[in-house]
């Protein structure tokens, strides 16, 4: 189930759009105090954000700029404010889409589902971060006129990162993703593949792709 997460001020509006997410398949959550917006978000891992523009202290805006730091997960803008500048605005600073309120339900629903299933993989056949091609269905790196064939932990390796650019992945994440297990696996065993993924992939002209952050983890 696709977990939408409501940032709104309005709680007749939150708990009106909980239940219309709810009643059409849905796994809807709210948020009543937007202080530390990153890490909430962090945390409850959503498909997809609704975001208000007019929120107390701050606005969508200035939120959206602080959310695609943490996420890359698609954000709608749900506001009450309507006029061409605003949503040229919402569309420059990130959004994805936007809508006015009072909204149509139908109209709502209809950009959630279409937003949803334009972002996610399993409906393409590739991903493309920096005119770097990754084949989902061939498990290959693509990059100018040169491919290289990837091996399954080569894949799921780059398919994670590709998910999460501009994001860092921690050591943890990266092992638990590719091994299901954080606890008991030296890290030496993520590395050896990491090393192995680069020398690859400067065999097409990939250098620096893959970047280490220091004590962190790995990036695209």
């Amino acid at each position: 189930m696709e977990k939408i997460l409501i940032i709104e001020d309005d709680k007749v509006i939150r708990e009106e759009l909980c239940k219309l997410l709810n009643k059409n398949s849905y796994q809807a959550i709210s948020i009543s105090e937007f202080v530390d917006l990153e890490r909430k978000v962090l945390e409850l891992k959503p498909d997809l954000i609704l975001l208000d523009i007019n929120l107390p202290n701050t606005d969508g805006f200035e939120v959206i700029n602080k959310l695609k730091l943490v996420t890359n997960k698609p954000i709608i803008f749900v506001t009450s404010r309507n006029t061409l500048e605003d949503e040229l605005k919402s569309l420059k600073s990130g959004g994805y889409d936007f809508i006015t309120k009072p909204y149509n339900k139908e109209l709502l629903l209809l950009k959630i589902r279409k937003c949803l299933d334009e972002v996610n993989p399993k409906n393409h056949r590739e991903l493309v971060v920096n005119n770097v091609v990754l084949d989902l269905h061939l498990s290959k790196i693509k990059y100018q006129n040169n491919e290289i064939e990837l091996t399954r932990n080569e894949f799921l390796l780059m398919y994670y990162l590709f998910l999460n650019y501009p994001n860092t992945l921690s050591k943890e994440m990266l092992i638990e993703y590719l091994w299901n297990d954080k606890f008991y696996l030296d890290e030496n065993i993520l590395i050896v593949n990491i090393n192995r993924l680069r020398n690859k992939l400067r065999d097409i002209g990939l250098d620096d792709f893959i970047k280490t952050i220091r004590g962190v983890g790995y990036k695209l």
